[in-house]
């Protein structure tokens, strides 16, 4: 009985020491207390978004002038045009009749005039025998007149008659493509106001453009033969190129936010691009290559005061290590900061040999909108930069009022110096 009993107790000595163990092993694997990433070389391009839609460069609206039925339609859609190819007709009936009543009218005005001017003759040799006076000679001579005035402006009737009579033939004023047909055979058109439009034609569909608006705020940035970048929906896996060709100083405002116009011209030789498609786009600003670059998130990371400690950073009076660290955390914003603005200060946690971060200030220059340009004389690529915190129980440092930085007094403007 005595050897169960000492069997038991050794059993539960045995499994309570496997336990003990197992809790001490699961405290050993403690969860990282950062997240980390590696720096890189690589490019950084800074970039302008926008959208905007595609469209030919020259797109003609095709009308009338006169007012009728649509007779008959010789093109479609997407069909190819030659100047002067007869695009459609206008039923010309009342025009044909407008041009006999016109030729009528000149007729009756030439046989009046044939009239008056026998009249003018006969009186002018009675007059000049002085048979008759002249005030009795005046009327004949003024009626003579006045029939050939109405002989041209029944002429010019005419002619106006068979201009318009020409206008029911609609022709195709450019080379280029039927992209819209907007009647039908039977449909009537009315001319009396404006004239309706009945095809719209695109010059050529291997050049076209994209008129894209551009916020007030990124505006400067763009310049004429800048390269730009896009893509649309279609094909959302393709990148194509194209380059500025216009900034529009005419602006539109939009729920209170100033754009601008910017003309894109976009080379189409494969022809997948078409009229109407929405295009986002990204105008290269500025670009770095071979450069050193963290993500951005590195940048932002606020010390706590673990973090201080752990760096041998204990206090925190205006102006000192840890108050110009925190600073240079929290105050730096240059991750998406436009191009052509000054790198700015700013300080991030590398991590060194034995396993903790050490505050590395460094500059920071272009960006992507993922990952940041940086410079600095103490960084390497391949050194691990914390990125993150994973323990959301650890508190920042307390921040002080912001006091000039020895750093800056120190460069006094040669800018760069300790970096």
């Amino acid at each position: 009985m005595n050897r169960i009993k000492v069997t038991a107790i050794a059993s539960g000595l045995a499994i309570l020491g496997g336990v003990t163990w197992f809790y001490r092993r699961a405290d050993a694997k403690e969860v990282a207390p950062y997240r980390t990433a590696t720096v890189s070389v690589g490019s950084v391009k800074s970039t302008v978004s926008a959208t905007g839609a595609l469209d030919a460069v020259t797109t003609v609206q095709v009308g009338t002038q006169v007012s009728g039925q649509v007779a008959a339609l010789y093109v479609d859609f997407n069909q190819h045009v030659k100047k002067g190819e007869l695009l459609a007709r206008i039923d010309p009936t009342l025009q044909e009749q407008a041009v006999q009543d016109a030729q009528a009218q000149l007729e009756r005005a030439q046989a009046t005039l044939s009239e008056a001017e026998a009249e003018y003759q006969r009186n002018k040799q009675l007059v000049d025998a002085k048979v008759i006076t002249a005030s009795e000679f005046g009327p004949i001579e003024s009626n003579f007149e006045v029939q050939k005035a109405t002989v041209k402006s029944a002429q010019i009737a005419l002619d106006r008659a068979k201009q318009q009579l020409a206008y029911t033939n609609i022709y195709a004023p450019i080379d280029g493509v039927v992209v819209e047909r907007d009647v039908d055979v039977g449909q009537t058109v009315a001319a009396s106001l404006s004239a309706p439009k009945l095809f719209v034609i695109a010059n050529d569909l291997t050049d076209m453009q994209i008129l894209a608006n551009v916020d007030e705020s990124d505006i400067g940035q763009i310049k004429n033969g800048q390269p730009v970048q896009f893509t649309v929906q279609s094909y959302p896996n393709q990148q194509f190129t194209g380059t500025v060709q216009q900034v529009r100083l005419q602006s539109t405002t939009q729920d209170n936010v100033v754009n601008y116009t910017v003309v894109v011209g976009v080379k189409n030789t494969a022809n997948k691009l078409l009229p109407g498609m929405t295009a986002t786009v990204n105008f290269l600003t500025a670009s770095a290559d071979s450069v050193l670059t963290v993500p951005n998130a590195a940048l932002r990371i606020k010390p706590t005061a673990q973090m201080l400690a752990a760096a041998g950073i204990g206090t925190t009076a205006p102006g000192d290590s840890t108050h110009r660290v925190a600073r240079d955390s929290t105050q730096h914003r240059s991750a998406n900061a436009p191009s052509g603005t000054r790198p700015s200060i700013a300080t991030l946690w590398v991590m060194d040999s034995t396993g903790t971060a050490k505050p590395v200030r460094v500059r920071a220059g272009l960006s992507d909108g993922t990952r940041t340009e940086v410079q600095g004389k103490s960084l390497a690529a391949g050194a691990t930069v914390v990125i993150g915190l994973n323990d959301p129980s650890a508190t920042a440092a307390p921040e002080q009022a912001p006091a000039a930085s020895p750093f800056q007094q120190q460069r006094g403007g040669r800018g760069g110096r300790g970096f």
